[in-house]
């Protein structure tokens, strides 16, 4: 059912109260592939804001004329059509950022995130709120990566963008450049912000009952 929503809402729901990470821990993926370096989690974040809120735009753009039976394979068409130029841009003006992420962008097209916020709310709604909830969720989802991502890349290569941040003699932690580095921080970051901050969740429960 369409919602009229005032942007403020609209980004608010968006950005914390529907957090992809944070409330639905979608997107881990992400989380392994790219916070190792903050460079390499902006060019994430930022294909995947522009692929999600294009794709939501469109998604309800058409959402009047695309039949309900075939519905999830034009999102998927029209999400990988945005992914391939994100993919295609990054390879041509960010070659190494584009080894260094290597299948983690084309995966952007099978990312629960977009699906998710394409099916619904984008295939109920107006084509403006549709496009400022998937830039809304996009940006939480991209603060989190860039919070972890400062984490990992300071603990474990000392600097952050490539300059040094930590004082000379400082032992990088190996394993903030690996793998269990991400679950560790996301585990660490998922925890505080339910312990210390339980009330946005309560109220995004009060919100989906209404």
């Amino acid at each position: 059912m369409a919602r009229t929503e005032n942007i403020a809402a609209v980004f608010k729901r968006g950005f914390i109260n529907e957090n992809p990470i944070m409330r639905h821990v979608l997107g881990i993926c992400s989380t392994l592939a790219a916070t190792n370096l903050v460079a390499n989690t902006l060019v994430m974040s930022a294909g995947l804001v522009f692929a999600l809120s294009m794709s939501c735009l469109t998604v309800s753009i058409l959402r009047s004329i695309t039949p309900m039976r075939i519905r999830m394979m034009v999102q998927t068409l029209i999400i990988a059509s945005y992914v391939i130029i994100v993919d295609i841009i990054i390879k041509a003006y960010l070659p190494d950022i584009s080894e260094a992420l290597g299948p983690y962008v084309g995966l952007i097209i099978t990312n629960c995130i977009v699906m998710g916020r394409c099916e619904a709310y984008a295939r109920s709604n107006p084509p403006m709120p549709s496009f400022l909830d998937g830039l809304a969720v996009g940006l939480g989802y991209t603060a989190v990566l860039l919070i972890i991502a400062i984490f990992r890349e300071s603990l474990g290569f000392g600097t952050i963008m490539g300059y040094r941040v930590m004082p000379e003699g400082f032992t990088t932690w190996t394993v903030m450049v690996m793998a269990p580095g991400a679950f560790f921080m996301l585990g660490i970051f998922v925890w505080i912000v339910r312990t210390y901050f339980p009330q946005t969740y309560e109220e995004n429960k009060g919100g989906e009952k209404s």
